[in-house]
């Protein structure tokens, strides 16, 4: 109890003397002021909430209820995983959840590697390779650490670590229902757009420009409510062109991959 006060008051006196700093960096995201540990404390903490409140309107597909959709997922999920171009591949849990809402074509990641899909995005989607650069984008928001430095600048350090002190309970209920929407930067949105290309071509497996096909489908469909990381800056041609000439520099554009565990998923759900 006492090192984690003493370490409650050094991070706030370091919030206190970065505080300049940070309103003055690049793009407003300010200095990430939480360890590798904080960001996997305040993600178990926001997981479970997510997990109680999409429990409570029966929107949780509960692992029981449907391993075989969990294992298919779970096989496109590794292996983005295990592309060996993750940062924090062995320090977080990066397990993950299925939403059931046909309706939103969505995912998002908590701090510390708490993965969610929404069913609407997986029948959304034409095929796997598509599922993995929307995975790969998600993945990287939380392994670059951007959930956290959003976090951050939204809530303020001093909420954050009275979270972890397990005060502001409420908090954590609110944090968990916005991360679905939050709005990332414009520098943060190109950077796991680019991660998502090099995850993929880690993998050596996806064509590694999946992500553009789903901006290209979505475009194509011209959706009233299109999902955050869709509308997010810069708009989805740029990052359509940006995820292509970013896979033809890896030269891993071209693959071609099965959908079969893909479309098993589908019809599993």
């Amino acid at each position: 109890m006492h090192r984690l006060l003493r370490k409650t008051w050094l991070l706030l006196g370091l919030a206190a003397s970065l505080g300049t700093a940070a309103s003055c960096s690049k793009d407003g995201d300010g200095v990430l002021l939480f360890s590798v540990e904080d960001d996997k404390a305040l993600g178990d903490k926001v997981a479970a909430s997510t997990d109680s409140t999409f429990r409570a309107k029966g929107q949780l597909v509960e692992r029981s209820a449907n391993p075989r959709a969990y294992d298919l997922l779970g096989q496109i999920v590794n292996r983005v995983l295990n592309s060996g171009q993750l940062q924090y591949r062995n320090e977080f849990p990066w397990d993950v959840k299925i939403i059931k809402d046909d309706q939103m074509q969505n995912a998002f990641a908590t701090p510390g590697g708490h993965i969610y899909v929404y069913s609407g995005l997986i029948k959304f989607l034409d095929n796997e390779s598509q599922l993995a650069g929307v995975l790969g984008h998600e993945i990287a928001h939380a392994d670059r650490r951007h959930t956290s430095r959003l976090l951050q600048k939204e809530y303020g350090i001093n909420v954050l670590l009275s979270l972890l002190l397990g005060e502001n309970r409420g908090q954590v209920v609110q944090i968990a229902s916005s991360l679905g929407q939050l709005s990332f930067s414009r520098d943060y949105e190109r950077e796991a757009d680019e991660y998502s290309v090099i995850y993929l071509n880690g993998t050596n497996h996806y064509p590694c420009d999946g992500a553009a096909g789903f901006f290209i489908k979505a475009e194509q469909q011209g959706q009233a409510a299109p999902p955050e990381f869709l509308s997010t800056h810069p708009n989805p041609g740029t990052r359509i062109q940006d995820i292509q000439t970013k896979a033809d520099a890896l030269n891993c554009r071209q693959r071609t991959a099965s959908s079969d565990t893909f479309n098993q998923l589908k019809a599993a759900l």
